[in-house]
Formats: C-alpha cells, structure tokens, sequence
C-alpha cells in the first residue's frame, strides 16, 4: 500500500488472494479498479447494478465511469430485446436515465470524452453479446432507450448544447472540438424526438456551421429521419461538395448508413450516380462497405441485401478481387443469425462460390466462411 501526493492510496496486490479492510467511511465502498491504467487488461468485476450506476454517475476516473455506463447499457439494452422479441412493452429503467443525466449535466474537463460517455452501445457490440443475432430487435430496442433518454431528459440536452456552442473563430484545439463533440452528442439524442423544432434546430446547424464536423453530424441526423429538410439537406450537400471526391465519399456513406427502411433502394440508385464508379475502391468502400455495415438495413429478413452484395461482388470481382474479398466477410458471421438469415446468407455465399471464374481472394474467404 501507497500514498501518492494528492492523498490517494493505491492498493498493490501482490497474492493471488488479499483482503483489505476500510475504516472511518460511513458506507461500504465501490471498487474502481485500475484507475489510470492503460495496459490492456479485461478484469471481471461481480458488482450490482447499483454500483455500476454509482460509478456511471460519480467516478472521477473517466474510463472506469465510461466502462461502467456501457455494461450496465448493454445489460439494460439486451433486457429490452428480450422484450421486444416476446411482445412485451418497453420501458426503460429510471435510475438510468438518472445517471445519463448525471455525466450530461456534470462538469467533465475532457468534454470529448464526456461525450463519448453519453452514446450508447453500437449496433454491432450489442450483437456480440447474443447467441443468435436478432438484429431488427437490437435495432429498436436501442432506439427505444435513445428515444427514452430524449424525452426524458430533453431540456438538459438542450441547455447543454447551447452552452456548447462555437463563439467566435473556428479552432481545433482540445476544448473547441470537445465542445464540438458534446454538443453534437445532445443533437443526436434531441433528433430521436419527434419534434418539428428539433429538425429546425439541426436544419439550422447543418445550414450555418462553418466546420464540417457540425455539418456532418446535423446531416447524420437528417438523413436518420423521414423529413422533409432530409431531401434538401442532401441535395445541397451535394451541390456544394460535389467537386470535392473525399466529400463525396461521406455524402455516400452517410445515406448507406442509414436507418430509414428505403435505404436498399437509395444505395441501388446510388450505384448509378455520376459520383460513383466501381472502379474507384474509396467509392466502393464508402457506398457498398457502409451498406454491408449497416447493422439492420443489410439484415432485412427478405434478404434483398444479401442479395445485392453477393451481385454486387460478383460484378467487382473481375475488376478488384481484394475489394471484392473484403466485401463478402459481411457473411462471415452468417452462422451466429436467426434461421431464416442464416439460411439466406448461406444461399448467397453457396451461389458466390458456385460462380465460375472466382478470384481467389473471394475464394478464400467464402469457402472459410462457408466451412
């Protein structure tokens, strides 16, 4: 045992058992373990839910506060997918919402982490946690948790933001861009809300900002809702940047990425754009990649996105076998689905290698997936 200068006393554990034992604190403390470490170290910890949310709220080391909000998230979150899949109504534990509010309105140094604390748990790290993969439920029940935190709590996201706003000269020192970030975190929560003046507000930002971080993340969030000011808001993106190809690779992405449910239909019509060309790997990337990696579009239990990527990389495959090959590992993990996915993708990746005159980078990686 060790006291730094600032009074606090690190606990060296040096057995393979050790008890150590607090005196003179009213309460039975909760462990946050390997403060400031950064070596990377998985450590299981049997603490409540309580404690989690305790340390969610109050601990004054960032990592273990994010860490803790993200497993007690992803306990919550997977809790409401069993709901979903059993038709039960969603609802959303208050005391987390409590201690999402808590990091919101707290006055973190770092504001780009403080950010980050607030998202939830993507997608695809929830899937992880599932033995067959039910993507249209970790889908809504996500939202729901986002749309429930929004509501709850929309008077401090919008407190936040404004307060989070540029003033003066664009800078991209530390604080200007964890400014940034926060800020944009509140939009995206504020956006879950049905709320004409939200979209006004996000319109707002897209037209005004003078930096593309705000500009993409209003747009985002545009092209998230079924709006009017969506359609407008990517049009004049477009007429703006079109010249500019990185640009146009997120105009891209962002559309592929999205949640709407025409977004097979958009990525198909934007395959026949001026701005895209199969012979060009970045635009491939930006528009197939993104589509492949979208965590519930790309799954759509029809099984038109399977489709469409297996044609697609059949068609790339004589031009860019690599690109082709990197591709088709969107069904590598065909196995972890429901029936109906699985047996869809299996499909695709049986008629992929079925194909004659396959490269052998596509090859390879199908015939893996499919073993």
């Amino acid at each position: 045992m060790t006291s730094t200068e600032d009074g606090t006393i690190i606990l060296e554990l040096t057995k393979p058992e050790e008890t150590f034992v607090f005196t003179g604190v009213p309460e039975e403390p909760v462990p946050s373990v390997l403060r400031g470490f950064s070596a990377p170290v998985k450590v299981k910890l049997n603490l409540t839910d309580e404690e989690r949310l305790f340390l969610m709220a109050n601990d004054s080391d960032a990592f273990n506060r994010w860490d803790a909000g993200q497993q007690f998230a992803v306990k919550l979150i997977l809790g409401l997918v069993r709901d979903y899949q059993k038709g039960r109504d969603l609802e959303l534990d208050r005391s987390f919402t409590s201690a999402v509010c808590k990091t919101l309105e707290s006055a973190m140094e770092d504001k780009a982490f403080q950010a980050h604390a607030l998202l939830l748990p993507a997608e695809a790290y929830l899937a992880d946690f599932m033995k067959t993969i039910d993507p249209l439920a970790i889908h809504e029940a996500r939202r729901f948790a986002a749309r429930a935190i929004a509501a709850a709590l929309k008077d401090a996201f919008l407190a936040v933001y404004y307060t989070n706003q540029d003033t003066g000269p664009y800078r991209v020192d530390q604080e200007a861009v964890g400014r940034r970030s926060l800020k944009n975190a509140c939009l995206s929560y504020l956006m879950e809300l049905d709320d004409p003046g939200i979209r006004m507000l996000c319109t707002e930002q897209f037209r005004s900002a003078e930096n593309m971080t705000d500009v993409m993340a209003a747009l985002v969030s545009l092209v998230n809702t079924d709006c009017p000011e969506r359609a407008e808001a990517l049009a004049s993106f477009y007429e703006d940047w079109k010249d500019d190809p990185l640009v146009m690779d997120k105009w891209l992405s962002v559309q592929a990425a999205s949640r709407l449910p025409d977004t097979l239909y958009t990525v198909k019509a934007l395959t026949r754009h001026p701005v895209f060309t199969i012979n060009n790997p970045n635009k491939v990337r930006a528009l197939i990649g993104a589509f492949s990696s979208n965590a519930v579009r790309f799954h759509e239990s029809s099984g038109a996105g399977y489709e469409f990527l297996a044609d697609f990389v059949l068609t790339l495959d004589p031009v860019n076998p690599q690109i082709a090959a990197r591709l088709a590992n969107a069904f590598t993990l065909w196995k972890r689905y429901d029936e109906t996915r699985k047996s869809r993708m299996k499909a695709e990746l049986t008629r992929i290698i079925s194909t004659p005159s396959l490269s052998r980078d596509v090859h390879e990686i199908v015939s893996k997936s499919l073993a």
